[in-house]
């Protein structure tokens, strides 16, 4: 069926509206990221037992500080201890809590790019920590003023007293951004970013080319060097982070937004076959969003125990416009119909899932304009059947994405806004 002219109109209205109040909520402090005074603890040196609390300060945010960050990232390790990376003033940090986010040590200074840093709405450090309590973090820079960006990467081995200098995960000179790292269960390491080696070699050749395209890399010694890098899918948005879980043999599962056709930015999800081969490329749902901006907003995936594949992800397209939920039980051959979360009254987006055994966690956050909120649906039947939405957070001004993470059986929303702070909320099923 044809859409009317008055309702494609009416859509394409709805759909900049929205970006534009995202985009405006999500970078309400990035005129206030700038560099201004810096932390004593520098990048290869320890963090201080000393633990502070954290508190919002007064006026324009003009430093590194975890007060002042734009994006965090949580993990704990295997003591119990909650660590945290993040973006802010140019620099890449991280710190630890004791206390499950209340107060953390001193920062450690693990990068600074001034405006070079990557702090786009989409991008985030990342960090994993593996049994033995080694650290890796990686994140992206702008290497120039035409976004041509370098994905790094630096560990720490002594449980986070120490970081290596941070050096590029691959050696491309082309631009590679939203780097995103995995452990498997045997500690092997996974990273797998965009890049744009197969564009750039294109436009040298006069090819016409658009987006970029699925890489990713394995490291036995968590980041210190990789194996060869590889390409599993040559055609992607070039602009949406990369959703990873691992399947029940512990193979990636890939869910990233797409470029079907060259102009049709809808998601796919992708299931590794073997460590080194990466299977089809599946449409998710037919959305159809025929566009060639950046939508800057990237999907969510979550595995469970029976190895069903839950996805969620924004769209504005001709056939759904607004934040979706689907599950495959045949390894992404098929999948549900697409379930709307929210309203597009509510803005909603920014999806996350989290799965364990039969039990699977979603969360996004609306924005009426004013504040944003934070809802939450759980399943106990493997997303089956879900619980009816309902409000666990809320908060003015700027607010990061909601992510969920998971210690001694217990899932817990990390959330960074800049009215209360850091926030590591306990969610009670």
């Amino acid at each position: 069926m044809k859409l009317s002219v008055r309702f494609q109109s009416s859509l394409i209205t709805f759909a900049i509206a929205s970006l534009l109040l995202l985009a405006w909520q999500e970078s309400s402090l990035a005129q206030s990221e700038r560099t201004g005074q810096h932390d004593s603890h520098h990048a290869h040196g320890a963090a201080s037992p000393q633990m502070t609390p954290l508190t919002t300060p007064k006026g324009p945010c003009q430093d590194q500080t975890l007060n002042c960050a734009r994006a965090a990232t949580p993990a704990f390790a295997p003591d119990g201890s909650l660590w945290l990376v993040w973006s802010g003033g140019g620099v890449v940090s991280a710190s630890k809590s004791t206390d499950f986010g209340k107060s953390f040590a001193p920062a450690i200074e693990i990068a600074k790019h001034e405006t070079f840093l990557d702090t786009g709405p989409d991008a985030r450090p990342s960090l994993v920590i593996d049994k033995d309590y080694n650290i890796a973090i990686a994140y992206a820079f702008f290497k120039d003023k035409q976004w041509n960006a370098q994905a790094n990467i630096t560990t720490s081995t002594d449980q986070g007293k120490t970081f290596a200098p941070a050096h590029a995960i691959v050696n491309d000179p082309a631009s590679q951004r939203f780097p995103s790292l995995t452990l498997t269960p045997e500690g092997k390491l996974f990273a797998t970013w965009i890049d744009k080696r197969l564009v750039t070699a294109a436009k040298k050749q006069g090819k016409p080319a658009e987006g970029g395209s699925i890489a990713y890399a394995w490291s036995n010694n968590m980041g210190g060097t990789f194996d060869p890098e590889q390409i599993s899918e040559p055609s992607s948005c070039e602009c949406c982070r990369i959703a990873v879980g691992l399947n029940k043999t512990n193979l990636p599962v890939l869910v990233y937004r797409a470029n079907f056709n060259g102009t049709t930015r809808d998601h796919a999800s992708q299931l590794f076959d073997a460590p080194n081969k990466p299977g089809t490329s599946r449409h998710i749902a037919d959305d159809n969003w025929v566009t060639n901006s950046c939508p800057h907003h990237g999907p969510a995936v979550a595995v469970s125990g029976q190895g069903t594949l839950h996805t969620a992800w924004f769209t504005q397209g001709s056939t759904r416009s607004g934040t979706f939920y689907a599950r495959s039980t045949d390894d992404g051959r098929h999948y549900s119909n697409p379930i709307q979360l929210g309203s597009n009254d509510s803005l909603s987006g920014r999806p996350y899932l989290l799965a364990a055994g039969r039990s699977v966690w979603l969360v996004w956050k609306n924005f009426d304009g004013k504040q944003a909120s934070i809802w939450l649906q759980t399943s106990a039947d493997d997303g089956i059947s879900w619980t009816a939405p309902r409000q666990i957070a809320q908060s003015a001004g700027y607010t990061d994405h909601p992510l969920l993470v998971t210690h001694d059986q217990h899932v817990y929303l990390s959330w960074l806004t800049a009215a209360k702070g850091y926030q590591l909320q306990q969610i009670e099923n």
